[in-house]
Parts: C-alpha cells; structure tokens; sequence
C-alpha cells in the first residue's frame, strides 16, 4: 500500500525538488558573482533548507545528535558512510555554520541546476575517480583551503553509495591527503541510518515516512594520531553507529 502512494506523492515531490533547484540557480549566480562567497553561502543554505522542506512531503524528517560536540573555529573534516543524496541535502543545512565543502565525483559538476554550479564554484573538490593522479591536486587543494579559513570537508571513504544502509569498506587515500595537508583539522564520524529507504525503491516512487538520524561521534584531532589509528578509530566509530 505504501509503495502506491508514493507514486503520486513521488511525482509531487519530484515537481517541487526540481522547481527548487530552478529557482535557486540564478540566485546563486547573482549572490556569487555580484556580492561574492558569503552571500553565495547563504543562497546555499537556504537552497538546501527548501530541498529539505521538499522531503518533508514525503513524509521524511531528520534528527542530528551531538551537534554540540563539534569544535567551532578550527578545520574540520566530516568522515561519514553514504546512503543517499538526501544525506548531502542534510548536512550542508544542519552543518551550515560549519561551511561544508565536498570531495564528490567530476560528473555532478555540470548539467544539474543549482547543484552542479555549486560544486564548482562554492569550494568542494571534483574528482574523476577513473583518474587517481587527477583527484590528488585536487583533494589537497581542498585541504588547504579548509586550513586556511576554518572551514569543513566531508567525504564518503566508501566511494558510492550503500543501497542497503550496510557500510561498505572505506578507501584511505582521500581521508589521507585532506589530513596530511589540514594538520590542524579535526576529524568528525559521521553515522547516518535509513537515508537508503528513500531510494529503497530506485528513484521512482520514493520510500515514504522515514526517520533519518544522523550521529555525530567524538571529534579526533588530527594532530594526535598517527594516520593508521585515526583511520581505525574514525572507521569503527561510524560503522558502530550505523543501524541495519
């Protein structure tokens, strides 16, 4: 019953996320070229809260715990399993203050209103994951601009997304350039459980009145690990906190 709802309640929802995007493309642009990065940051902000808004017909609504627990005014970088866009929409609102950035694959760069221009111009990182050589400059520039400003990466060490909510191995190599060249940032596990029942059906129809909860773990300062046992530590704290 619940899959032939959400057929028509898909096609509204689909109908609202795309005028959203739409909408806020030019406003992005505006923001970003005329009145520089703060304004662009908040156009995002406010996109991605009204991308959220759209969930909510869908019956989906979002807890965070221990937000409190995140250093303020110091690099951070969010280690988090992945389960589905919806888990990016979630992050860039509840973690605005931290000004998130991304290491995200170079085919969401273009042709997707407001998301692909944001990924180019709001400081993430795109990366062809066919071409390590390519993703290496790439992640370390990012790096070096959280260190810079005090502002916050997130990457998905599993590299895709879980269609089944069960966390993949993670990869080491981004985590690894992203603290080689932000030695001051905190590293913040990130466990996100049922971000996967949206899409438990492909695209069409969505997955109706789920629970997403996102838990943040305790932050770890790069600076006092060796690289092997922050990634242990990092690793077995998020898979801990994910919830089959």
């Amino acid at each position: 019953m619940q899959k032939l709802i959400s057929y028509p309640t898909s096609v509204i929802y689909y109908l609202c996320f795309g005028l959203t995007l739409v909408i806020f493309h030019p406003i992005q642009w505006v923001c970003f070229n005329v009145f520089g990065y703060q304004a662009h940051k908040k156009s995002v902000d406010y996109l991605n809260f009204f991308l959220l808004k759209c969930t909510n017909l869908l019956g989906t609504t979002y807890k965070f715990e221990n937000i409190e627990s995140i250093p303020k005014n110091v690099p951070l970088i969010f280690v988090s399993n992945h389960q589905s866009m919806y888990d990016i929409i979630a992050m860039i609102w509840f973690f605005r203050r931290f000004h998130c950035k991304f290491v995200s694959k170079k085919e969401l760069g273009k042709g997707i209103p407001s998301v692909s221009f944001n990924l180019r111009h709001g400081g993430s990182a795109l990366i062809d994951r066919k071409d390590p050589k390519q993703a290496i400059p790439a992640i370390k520039g990012l790096s070096e601009y959280i260190e810079k400003h005090n502002r916050s990466a997130v990457i998905f060490p599993e590299g895709t997304r879980s269609k089944t909510g069960k966390p993949k191995e993670f990869a080491q190599s981004g985590l690894k350039i992203l603290c080689k060249y932000a030695p001051s940032a905190y590293v913040v596990p990130v466990s996100i459980n049922n971000s996967w029942k949206i899409v438990k059906y492909g695209f069409f129809p969505l997955g109706l009145g789920n629970r997403l909860t996102f838990v943040v773990h305790k932050p770890l300062a790069v600076k006092d690990y060796d690289f092997a046992d922050l990634m242990e530590k990092t690793e077995t704290a998020v898979v801990q906190g994910i919830k089959i």
